[in-house]
This record gives C-alpha cells, structure tokens and sequence, in this order.
C-alpha cells in the first residue's frame, strides 16, 4: 500500500515537472533527467499487464525530449494530465 503512494508521489511530482515545461519555467536538467528516468523505470510494469503503464513510458519520452526541444504543448498537457489523475488516484 506505501509503495502504491510512493509510485502516485512520482506521478504528481513528473506532472510537475511537465507543467513547469508547459508554462517556460527552468528547471535544471537534473531533475527533469531524475523524473524521465524514474518514469521509465515505472513504466517496466507493462510487462506485468499493467495497460497503465504506457502512459508513464510516453511520459518518459516526452521528458527526455524536452530537454533539448520543447514537444507540442497539446501532448504536454494531455500527458500532465493523465499523470496527475494516475496520481490523485493512488492515494485515494
């Protein structure tokens, strides 16, 4: 159950991270690397069956693409979005 609370926290914080994307504010390449990464490795959960997971995998992609341009602002908030619902979610 913790666990499932930690992976939601990792959702809402990468939706952070692509809102702040969205609305031009500089965040070191570090973090948006950290939470590209961490998305990447959630999403190895589709091999299990979880669907869900293709969502953080795209995700990923969009956060290491846009650190050296910036993705359609569409895709970042469809994206942002469904990592913060993903999030919201877990903790209820």
């Amino acid at each position: 159950m913790v666990l499932v609370k930690i992976l939601g926290l990792i959702d809402l914080l990468a939706s952070v991270v692509l809102l702040s994307i969205i609305f031009s504010i500089s965040l070191p390449v570090q973090i948006t690397l950290f939470f590209g990464a961490s998305l990447f490795v959630k999403s190895l959960f589709i091999l299990t069956g979880d669907l869900l997971s293709v969502i953080d995998l795209i995700s990923a992609i969009l956060l290491i693409i846009s650190i050296f341009f910036t993705p359609t602002l569409f895709l970042l908030w469809i994206f942002s979005l469904l990592l913060m619902s993903k999030g919201a979610i877990s903790f209820l």
